[in-house]
């Protein structure tokens, strides 16, 4: 299958909704791109520099068996989290993720340690369930949690979105203080509140 088609059926799937599978519709996609304060083409750029990126990682066949690498990408920044067994792949995951995304701010969040294990990674979906929870039950005004990414790797959570000072301390104090999670580090773009 060629890399057009599959860039086509990928931006299909974002933006009529679809979630591994082809039957989601319009509605729920549509209304969280309203509530986003990205364009709809960073959202989109967003995500064709994720594919891009896990794409290229995952040509280098070294850091493919031996690595765990996760891409996030936000706003046109990009967090890379998981495992590498060594200094040099993680230097070798940057340059890949440079070279793909041009001048874009990369956090290189990658642990040098062998990859997690299932229990590990099934503890960090369970953290990052936890948090997007709690941040849904923030009482602020014209807080929306869908704003704000949350990627939890060996109980370090990253959080991530456009956010006011205000919505980024309320997210960290609540999600710290979730149990099992070691840390947040936050690496948000900060806007001006409307007034």
């Amino acid at each position: 299958m060629n890399t057009k088609l599959i860039l086509t059926l990928c931006l299909a799937s974002l933006l009529s909704g679809c979630a591994g599978g082809f039957a989601l519709g319009g509605v729920a996609t549509g209304a969280a791109i309203v509530h986003d304060r990205r364009s709809v083409g960073t959202v989109i750029d967003d995500q064709v520099l994720s594919w891009n990126i896990s794409k290229a990682l995952y040509a280098d066949n070294e850091l493919n068996e031996a690595s765990h690498i996760n891409v996030t990408v936000y706003n046109n920044t990009i967090l890379l989290s998981g495992e590498v067994p060594s200094e040099d792949l993680k230097v070798r995951a940057n340059a890949i993720t440079s070279r793909t995304a041009g001048n874009k701010q990369i956090f290189n969040e990658l642990a040098i340690r062998a990859p997690s294990s299932l229990l590990e990674r099934s503890r960090d979906t369970l953290t990052t369930t936890k948090a997007k929870a709690v941040l849904s039950r923030i009482d602020l005004p014209g807080f929306d949690p869908t704003r704000i990414k949350v990627i939890t790797e060996a109980g370090i959570v990253y959080l991530m979105g456009l956010v006011t000072n205000e919505e980024a301390d309320r997210s960290t104090e609540k999600v710290r203080a979730i149990s099992g999670v070691v840390k947040v580090i936050r690496l948000f773009e900060y806007i001006t509140p409307k007034s």
